[in-house]
């Protein structure tokens, strides 16, 4: 018997499950997606479990159950089952689908903590570290950046030169598997019932550092590349573990992009502290790129604001408000779609 407490199940989802038509059968968390399967823990063990017609296709993509999401579903012999019914989400990561302009597509859910994970070589770079951290506020996770391989020579003030107004934001700590003491403090991070994501891109070593903290291979890894000195990346999905007194870990593939999926572009100034200084403009639909009396601006040139953090406020505003538009007006036909279906079925109704 599995204690699903472990894995974060507590008296608020269980209020949840109450008002499910479905409450009567057996509940889990998702741990791997396939493309048309899902494995999900339960009380029972691991469950192989697939979707409902009516959930198939009755939702979007991105509203398909994730890594995290917890369900509940009608089992079969043979530890078979069938999801009925999926639990409102909460602490949702999402990016911007790759080689879309307005759909989404969900990570994990039910996320307390994100690692940013970044590995102090070429890999290195804090404007991707700033886009993960935006996207992961948004849906109010805690960021916490991970700079691993720290065993490598590496330039200690200029790395924290660097993330100095990304330290004003989050947690930074410094990490590699082959300096246990820099592993037993990430764990620390990490409470029971706590489920963590693991971000970044290919190479980095967030598998390893899953295994470090399972202090057992319990993700697949490659050996280091002789060309380039890194490990090659081996995850090909988002994977749930649970680590032994603690919580529960998601490693993810690397990414190479991580477009933003943000519905309130106006956040991204208030995580990137730009708002700190767009309060003080002359006007208050103040764009801050030409306009007279701009407080934003005046702190760039008097270097109060860093040029590079004001160029990707600029460009990731940009993303957003693009992102959010095409999302509404995706919405708004969609909404007018249905009403002409409506419509149409209205008319064949009354002939």
């Amino acid at each position: 018997m599995i204690n699903l407490d472990w894995y974060g199940w507590n008296d608020q989802l269980n209020q949840l499950k109450e008002e499910s038509m479905h409450r009567e059968l057996p509940h889990g968390r998702i741990s791997i997606v396939h493309r048309t399967c899902y494995e999900v823990v339960s009380e029972n063990g691991l469950i192989q479990c697939e979707l409902t017609g009516s959930m198939m296709y009755g939702k979007l993509d991105f509203e398909l159950p994730c890594t995290g999401d917890w369900v509940i579903f009608q089992p079969f012999e043979g530890n078979k089952g069938v999801i009925v019914d999926m639990l409102p989400r909460e602490r949702t990561l999402y990016r911007k689908k790759s080689g879309s302009v307005s759909e989404k597509q969900a990570i994990a859910s039910y996320v307390d903590k994100a690692f940013i994970v970044q590995s102090l070589d070429n890999n290195f770079n804090v404007r991707r570290a700033e886009r993960f951290m935006v996207q992961i506020l948004e849906a109010n996770i805690n960021p916490i950046l991970v700079l691993n391989k720290a065993d490598l020579g590496f330039d200690g003030e200029r790395i924290n030169e660097a993330i100095k107004n990304l330290a004003r934001q989050m947690a930074v700590i410094f990490t590699s598997i082959h300096q246990p003491q820099s592993v037993l403090q990430l764990r620390e991070f990490i409470s029971k019932g706590e489920t963590v994501v693991f971000l970044g891109s290919s190479g980095v070593g967030k598998s390893s550092l899953v295994n470090a903290l399972c202090e057992k291979s319990v993700l697949a890894t490659s050996a280091i590349s002789q060309s380039t000195g890194k490990g090659r990346h081996t995850s090909t999905r988002r994977e749930m573990v649970l680590m032994d007194g603690a919580g529960v870990l998601i490693d993810t593939p690397g990414v190479r992009e991580f477009g933003l999926a943000i519905d309130n572009p106006e956040s991204v100034g208030e995580v990137l502290e730009i708002s700190d200084y767009a309060k003080h403009c002359r006007f208050k639909d103040c764009e801050h790129i030409n306009e007279p009396g701009c407080a934003v601006l005046e702190a760039v040139n008097n270097g109060k604001l860093d040029q590079e953090v004001y160029d990707s406020y600029l460009k990731l505003r940009r993303e957003a408000r693009h992102f959010s538009t095409s999302e509404h007006e995706k919405r708004k036909k969609g909404k007018s779609l249905s009403k002409l279906v409506k419509e149409v079925k209205k008319r064949k109704t009354n002939f």
